[in-house]
């Protein structure tokens, strides 16, 4: 099992951005909540307490046994966690006379110390804090301070534990990498070999050592995730494993049939199964959106279900498929989990939740320690056909929630034929690879319009453009307004339907990437 650093997450919004600035290292980690400590063994090289939006002053705050952890790891406490280190140590931790958020510079920097060698003063760091170390405790060294914070940092003499009030995991911190790095590397030792090609290599060791000769099932989407999952899983297990993609008529135009083409062409066992009939029936005049999102995980649980008996009585006497296949990964992980229990529902994840008790089928995720970018750096060291691994995600209800109110027929219909012209042009202009994904929105409304010497009354299209590292927090791009100007006018004169195209400039968050 390779080395690895355990972040404690006390309910920051920058935990996973420590995660990733952690693994950019090629170094492995894992987040757990602060109450939720896993097993500390010996491939534990170093842990790390995260911010919180609590006060250590509160009498509900997150409280952590956090001596033994101290005695047997390194220990870096971020902004909650450095506050939280020194009261518990006896120092003194007061509201902030100031408001401590955004920019600041380093003012004095002891670059003899091992956390913080190679970053010079006014170096800039992000500060986000309400509280402020005051007073130290006795054998607590203050290493940085800003004009205004003294206790920016400090180490606890003899020991390997240290404490910043600032973010150094947020791109406002000009040298926060070089921090993480002196903590990760030369303070913790890691070896920095998790890399695209040893986590392939290992994890499908596991997959064998753990599957044996079983058969497994798995439903594809035509998405990065699933596939590179299922190509993991057919190194592991060859034609053992049993997939198959469904077309529930929710899909892009003329996807089903691509991405069947791709798949064969990949040597996966695979076969199409077309439900449109069944999702449409069953989704008839429902316009809220969980409950869209549960009829189609239901229905698709329904025709798994079949899928699953049917492939289950073509394999040879005395063999059965134990597990299910998915292509969960972390960010689905980590949404679905909170440090206080389950985490507010802001949508359905279909991907994390399970399937009914009746079916009996053990999990197998080979991509849930990993976030959206590293599966497509796993996907290219696996060879996944480059048109697949580049695909924009796309939600598992598909169209469905991208159709605002009721859903029908005529309403895909038409939101396909519009999302393939805008898909096509931002290929064809070369935008399509700058955007993280890209989609378009059928709205619940008609406006007036006029065509030729006739007046229409039609309906709205949005289009949505955003850029991400892993879909957690997401920026609306700028498309040229040249750009944006012939995909309207090529969606109004050739899609049947729609006389109004608009363009939505909202980022996550508040906003979420889908409408619904």
């Amino acid at each position: 099992m390779s080395e690895k650093i355990i972040i404690l997450d006390f309910g920051s919004q920058y935990t996973q951005l420590i995660a990733r600035r952690v693994r950019e290292l090629s170094v492995y980690c894992e987040i757990h909540p602060f109450n939720k400590v896993p097993d500390l063994d010996d491939t534990v090289k170093g842990v790390i307490f995260s911010g919180s939006p609590y006060s250590v002053r509160q009498e509900d705050a997150p409280q952590i046994d956090y001596k033994s952890i101290q005695e047997k790891f390194p220990l870096l406490g971020v902004c909650y966690g450095a506050q939280y280190l020194a009261q518990q140590a006896g120092g003194e931790v007061l509201p902030s006379e100031i408001r401590e958020y955004g920019r600041a510079n380093l003012q004095f920097v002891d670059n003899d110390n091992a956390l913080l060698k190679g970053i010079p003063a006014q170096s800039q760091v992000w500060m986000s804090h309400g509280d402020t170390i005051k007073e130290v405790p006795a054998g607590f060294n203050i290493i940085a301070s800003t004009d205004k914070v003294r206790v920016a940092a400090y180490q606890v003499a003899g020991t390997n534990t240290y404490g910043i009030q600032f973010h150094p995991e947020v791109t406002h911190s000009t040298d926060g990498q070089m921090l993480v790095k002196n903590f990760v590397i030369d303070i913790c030792g890691c070896a920095q070999d998790w890399t695209s090609e040893s986590f392939v290599e290992s994890t499908v060791a596991e997959l064998k050592a753990d599957l044996g000769n079983d058969h497994v099932i798995m439903a594809l989407s035509g998405g990065v995730d699933s596939t590179v999952a299922a190509v993991l899983l057919q190194r592991a297990i060859g034609d053992r494993l049993h997939c198959f993609f469904v077309d529930h008529g929710l899909l892009r135009k003329g996807e089903f049939e691509q991405v069947l083409d791709s798949y064969k062409n990949m040597g996966l066992n695979i076969k199409g199964v077309n439900a449109k009939e069944l999702f449409y029936t069953k989704l008839a005049g429902v316009t809220e959106p969980e409950q869209k999102r549960k009829i189609i995980g239901g229905a698709f649980i329904d025709v798994f279900d079949q899928a699953s008996k049917d492939i289950q009585k073509e394999l040879p006497e005395g063999s059965e498929a134990k597990w299910l296949g998915q292509g969960t990964i972390y960010p689905d992980i980590i949404e679905s989990i909170s440090v206080k229990g389950p985490s507010a529902t802001i949508k359905s994840h279909h991907n994390v939740g399970g399937l009914p008790d009746y079916m009996k089928l053990k999990v197998v995720e080979p991509l849930k320690t990993l976030f959206k970018d590293e599966v497509r750096r796993v996907g290219k060291t696996l060879d996944v056909d480059p048109n697949i691994l580049n695909r924009h995600p796309f939600p598992g209800p598909g169209l469905g929630i991208r159709i605002l109110g009721d859903i029908n027929e005529e309403k895909v219909r038409i939101l396909q034929e519009a999302d393939d012209i805008y898909i096509r042009n931002l290929k064809e202009s070369g935008w399509y690879d700058k955007v993280w994904q890209a989609g378009t929105i059928f709205l619940p409304v008609q406006s007036v319009g006029v065509m030729g010497d006739e007046r229409t009354y039609e309906h709205v299209v949005a289009l949505r453009a955003v850029g991400s590292l892993d879909g957690m927090t997401a920026d609306w791009i700028h498309l040229p307004y040249e750009l944006l100007a012939k995909i309207s006018n090529e969606i109004i004169n050739h899609v049947k339907g729609i006389n109004r195209v608009v363009y939505d400039i909202s980022s996550k968050p508040p906003a979420t990437i889908e409408w619904e």
